[in-house]
């Protein structure tokens, strides 16, 4: 399985999210899911980072590194590159 199959698998464990063809399509949705949990559910977005093994160390350097872009582009970004590293240590381990 590809790397963007295997990514996407792992998204849809937390997010619905269907028809995706691209990576950047992924992350636009991601961003909007964040948005919207953002505004209106943040304890399911603190749990569902929390599940992921997001750091909440590194995410909280990054929001305030990145002040200048939107906290949901940000945590997007930070919840898909904890996901790539799991694809990336699950493909080094099946060998």
């Amino acid at each position: 399985m590809d790397d963007f199959k295997s990514l996407s698998k792992i998204v849809n464990t937390d997010f619905e999210i269907e028809d995706i063809t691209s990576e950047t399509l992924l992350r636009e949705r991601l961003v909007e899911a964040f948005a919207y949990l953002l505004d209106n559910d943040i304890s399911k977005m603190m749990n569902i980072l929390y599940r992921t093994d997001v750091n909440e160390e590194k995410l909280k350097g990054l929001l305030i590194s990145n002040s200048n872009l939107p906290s949901a582009e940000v945590i997007a970004d930070a919840y898909i590159s904890r996901q790539k590293e799991k694809v990336e240590t699950r493909k080094k381990y099946s060998r």
